[in-house]
């Protein structure tokens, strides 16, 4: 399946899914949420914009350089940020919400989002955005094995999710909690797939994560990436920008797409209904997919929709070949049948 195919069923089709959080191992230790300045025009309100993911910390700093706009980080993830905005519809808080694309569908349901098309997002494919404007894909990552290389003893570097199950990788691997965290239900949509199932048919995945717990995999049910470069989990089932971030701090950590293949995870912001400051948030979209905006995100190892990846940061990273293992899913499915997964998960591999 295609990404615009996917993303073109996934505008016209209502999803029905559980608030599982996309970004839930990103380090937000110490950091706290955003003070709630409702209305204040020298301030904009994001939801989910830690600053140690996707390099959103320089980005809403860059932004405010620019502007003069304050535009604060939130630790949220994106199952924490759907139950916010529920919460506060009467009277909002927040300006703008940033999620992973399962969470798109949830949103637009529950009228959470205000159509708006930010300037830039017409040289992206249609098939990207949300056909009424309220929500666009801004930039996109893929499961991947981070590998401490420090912490594996004599092991080698694996290069397949059937590596994973060896006896040499026993109690080494992690992946988040799939029934609590949107990525580590990645990483079990992508584990199925590759092992020869699909979203109507998730036994294949069940019985390799089975096997991968007998070997000792742990489920955490939100971490950060810094459990990787402690050498607390050698290899972490992640998102590969959280690995090559890890390798720009010194670690020796190695990214891998496994061999059998992955899974291409797109995140998509948007404006809240009834912004409090929503010429700020205006401001803001603007600014997120413009070539500065999406180049900053590019160095946060984000894959831009507009433009491309700069030659520096593309050389610190896995070839395009690697990326053609990355395949897309009926995003729209996936979170349809996320409270089936859960249960079968629950009963047959536990937590």
């Amino acid at each position: 399946m295609t990404l615009s195919r996917t993303l073109r069923t996934l505008a016209a089709t209502a999803a029905a899914g559980l608030a599982l959080t996309a970004c839930g191992n990103a380090d937000t230790a110490g950091e706290e949420a955003p003070s709630t300045a409702a209305g204040d025009s020298g301030t904009v309100i994001t939801y989910n914009s830690p600053s140690e993911w996707g390099n959103f910390g320089e980005v809403l700093a860059a932004f405010s350089d620019e502007t003069g706009i304050s535009a604060p980080n939130d630790p949220k993830n994106s199952g924490q940020t759907l139950a916010a905005l529920q919460a506060e519809a009467a009277s909002p808080v927040a300006d703008s919400a940033y999620v992973g694309i399962a969470f798109a569908d949830q949103l637009v349901q529950a009228d959470l989002l205000s159509a708006y098309t930010p300037e830039g997002v017409e040289s992206i494919d249609e098939d990207l955005r949300d056909p009424d404007g309220r929500w666009h894909t801004l930039h996109t990552g893929a499961v991947a094995f981070i590998v401490n290389k420090d912490h594996l003893g004599d092991a080698e570097v694996p290069r397949t999710w059937e590596d994973l199950t060896k006896p040499e990788y026993r109690g080494k691997v992690g992946y988040l909690d799939p029934t609590q965290a949107a990525v580590g239900y990645s990483v079990a949509t992508a584990a199925n797939e590759a092992m020869g199932g699909d979203l109507d048919n998730w036994e294949p995945g069940l019985e390799y994560l089975s096997r991968l717990k007998d070997n000792g995999a742990v489920t955490p049910a939100q971490t950060a990436t810094a459990l990787v470069g402690q050498g607390e989990i050698p290899i972490l089932i992640d998102t590969d920008f959280n690995g090559y971030k890890l390798q720009e701090e010194g670690i020796d950590v190695e990214v891998v797409i496994p061999e059998e293949g992955s899974l291409l995870i797109p995140y998509v912001v948007g404006i809240v209904n009834g912004a409090p400051n929503r010429d700020n948030a205006e401001t803001l979209l603007d600014f997120y997919f413009s070539e500065q905006g999406q180049q900053l995100f590019a160095r946060g190892f984000m894959r831009p929709v507009i433009g491309s990846i700069p030659d520096d940061m593309a050389a610190k990273m896995l070839p395009d070949t690697d990326y053609q293992r990355a395949r897309t899913v009926d995003y729209v499915k996936q979170g349809a049948v996320q409270e089936d997964f859960i249960a079968a998960f629950t009963a047959e591999v536990g937590r």
